[in-house]
């Protein structure tokens, strides 16, 4: 067995270290959300906590580690009977991205359950996590079907597995801590929401800070066993510390006082329900516990905002976690003087630190923004006739022009790839996948998942006499069963070839076709797709984001693009085909949808119109479907952008038909339909 990295021995982290900490105290907290870049140690602290977690308690020869001193009357191994128990070690599993359901939750027999009639029940992750910690890195990777199980478990304390009549629940209550870079996209609100605590961690600038962050990691390399002694003193010290935090946390008071500065906070900064109410309030007593006081004061109130809120402020994939500290002082102050009128009150009106003497951390103030937008001292000029008699910016036409802010995102129309695919579970396009409705069954190929009971029956009847069948059971081989087939949805990878010549760099025209580009950013977030993101200008196309799963680095790269100079549209469909090729060898099986930004007048180099179509038909030659946003505007319109849709030999819609609530969209739609 290896031997962990010692907790103490992690350089700096603070904030990281004192949530795992507080949820070590008390589990009830629901769990920590580590945000941060690769290199951080995020998952290094992670595996070093199991270490210093108490043992537990459970019944001998039990699968479901039941407590013996209340046993889960319930559970599939039981009934036990209340007695001393066995100690042994907390328990740290760890689920792999790409981890089964099966794998998860557990697995049944399918051929002894209807041949005999048994439950053969094999346990999953979530039944060796319980009463320990259930580690997932890259969280935010999960498959959507897999976040759905753990969602239900951590609300419901219990794990259901149901399958063809054949009904097994066991207990599944868990530390749940999560590691993620947010480069590689963002967790749904769900699961994000059942992190009690979340912490953003970064690497520190500091020299010798980096200096003894190296040099203890080369010691452990060298002698993990050695290393791991010298920490052997501060690491027992912890330990001892947490046991007395959990012996003391059930006669920690939270007063009236500190209840009251708990709900204004989180109505002050308007979070969502009312579970940050209650995770502020578990962590607050876990941090006088930690302390080791019996009642808790403004600081801890303080500490526990900075911890539980960040992460319940997002209003949507774009915004930054965050929280500022001033307006969190001032509501606990103004908070805490109408405590003092009122009486007196239990809330110590220091805010200064925190139980280890720091104050801060958990949360970072995000930055102010620039109400005045980004167009600057020319914001007032007059711009020139341009193309088609469409404003022009100041300058040529050929220059760069400064980026400019999108328009308020709104809801699309849904935009989807046509056929049945086979890629990663999404909710954009058609697909064959392991969870949706059933449409068939066909010969399992490799492990049994999914079994169509009516198919399998159909399957083993005619052999019945054959095979011996004496009794009521069905004799069912393993050449009967039947895996069914499904119909969901799949994530696709959607490449965004965006215009940003400087016909399209009229302010007001340019921050629509922005907003109309962050709307489907958030379509394609929801949607759990990939995104991408391709611009053409001047004379040549740029990959402004390579294809990935952070949606908000999509967004952060559309924010700051520049615009001005020609239209090379070939170039621009040129370089998409290349990213697309090369994410094909990559995920073969991710389907890609190509949204082509543009008013279509290509310009630059000898016959542009003509070079852009054959560009075009390299896609439609490969079958990759597409969409044309026609951004042409003014009164003379030539409709280039339609024309090069069908040498796409996909769809083109104006700004105004991408609204999910477009009047256009929905004549349209109702003449096709009667058509």
């Amino acid at each position: 067995m290896t031997t962990p990295f010692p907790f103490t021995a992690v350089v700096g982290q603070d904030d990281l270290r004192l949530a795992l900490l507080l949820n070590a105290v008390s589990p009830a907290v629901g769990g920590v959300l580590v945000r941060g870049e690769k290199g951080t140690a995020k998952s290094t602290a992670v595996r070093a906590l199991s270490a210093l977690l108490p043992e537990v308690a459970v019944v001998p020869g039990c699968r479901f580690s039941c407590d013996p001193s209340s046993p889960d009357p319930a559970c599939p191994d039981g009934p036990h009977e209340t007695g001393p128990g066995a100690q042994r070690p907390a328990r740290m599993v760890e689920l792999p991205v790409g981890a089964s359901e099966d794998r998860l939750v557990g697995a049944l027999d399918i051929e002894r359950a209807l041949a005999e009639g048994v439950k053969a029940f094999e346990p999953g992750l979530l039944a060796d996590a319980h009463r320990g910690i259930l580690y997932v890195d890259e969280v935010n990777l999960l498959h959507d079907h897999l976040v759905d199980l753990l969602l239900d478990a951590a609300a419901m304390g219990a794990s259901y597995v149901e399958r063809e009549g054949v009904s097994v629940r066991h207990a599944a209550r868990f530390l749940l801590v999560g590691t993620m870079n947010p480069e590689e996209g963002e967790l749904r609100p769900q699961l994000l929401d059942r992190f009690g605590l979340t912490v953003e961690v970064a690497a520190s600038r500091e020299p010798d800070q980096r200096v003894e962050v190296v040099r203890r990691r080369l010691a452990y390399d060298d002698d993990p066993e050695g290393f791991a002694t010298r920490w052997a003193d501060e690491e027992s010290s912890v330990r001892a510390r947490i046991i007395a935090a959990r012996a003391l946390l059930p006669s920690v008071r939270l007063g009236d006082g500190a209840l009251r500065q708990i709900a204004a906070t989180c109505a002050a900064f308007e979070v969502d329900g009312m579970r940050a109410d209650i995770v502020m309030a578990r962590t607050a007593t876990a941090l006088a516990a930690w302390a080791g006081r019996t009642d808790v004061l403004a600081e801890d109130v303080r500490q526990a905002a900075l911890l539980a809120l960040p992460h319940r402020r997002r209003r949507n994939p774009f915004d930054a976690p965050g929280l500022d500290e001033n307006k969190l002082d001032e509501t606990l102050e103004e908070f805490a003087e109408q405590a003092q009128e009122q009486g007196p009150e239990d809330d110590d009106p220091d805010p200064d630190g925190g139980p280890d003497g720091s104050g801060g951390g958990g949360g970072q103030q995000p930055p102010e923004s620039d109400s005045d937008g980004p167009e600057g001292d020319d914001a007032g000029a007059q711009p020139e006739a341009g193309e088609g008699g469409e404003p022009r910016p100041s300058g040529t036409g050929s220059g760069e022009q400064q980026p400019v802010r999108a328009s308020e995102p709104f809801r699309t129309k849904v935009l989807s790839v046509p056929g049945l695919g086979e890629g990663a579970a999404g909710r954009r396009s058609r697909a064959r996948t392991e969870h949706g409705r059933t449409t068939g069954a066909r010969r399992p190929q490799g492990a049994l998942t999914k079994l169509h009971l009516a198919a399998t029956i159909q399957a083993a009847a005619p052999h019945q006499l054959a095979r011996g069948r004496a009794g009521r059971g069905l004799v069912v081989r393993r050449d009967d069963l039947r895996q069914a087939t499904r119909e969901g949805r799949e994530g696709n990878l959607v490449l965004f070839v965006v215009d940003a010549s400087g016909s399209m760099a009229a302010r007001q025209r340019m921050s629509a076709v922005k907003g109309a580009v962050l709307s489907l950013l958030l379509d394609a977030y929801q949607r759990r797709d990939k995104v991408g993101l391709v611009t053409f200008r001047g004379a040549a196309a740029d990959v402004a984001l390579p294809p990935t799963s952070s949606v908000d680095a999509a967004a952060v790269r559309l924010e700051s693009l520049p615009t001005g100079g020609r239209t090379p549209i070939a170039a621009g469909l040129l370089k998409a085909h290349d990213v697309l090729r090369v994410e094909r060898l990559r995920d073969p099986a991710r389907r890609a949808l190509v949204v082509l930004v543009t008013d279509g007048r290509a310009t630059g180099g000898p016959e542009p119109v003509a070079l852009a179509g054959r560009a075009a038909r390299l896609f439609a030659a490969d079958g990759v479907a597409s969409v044309v946003v026609d951004c042409e505007s003014g009164p003379v319109r030539l409709g280039l952008a339609g024309q090069l849709a069908g040498e796409l030999e996909g769809t083109a819609v104006t700004l105004d038909e991408l609204r999910a609530d477009s009047i256009v969209g929905l004549v349209k739609d109702v003449q096709r339909r009667a058509a």
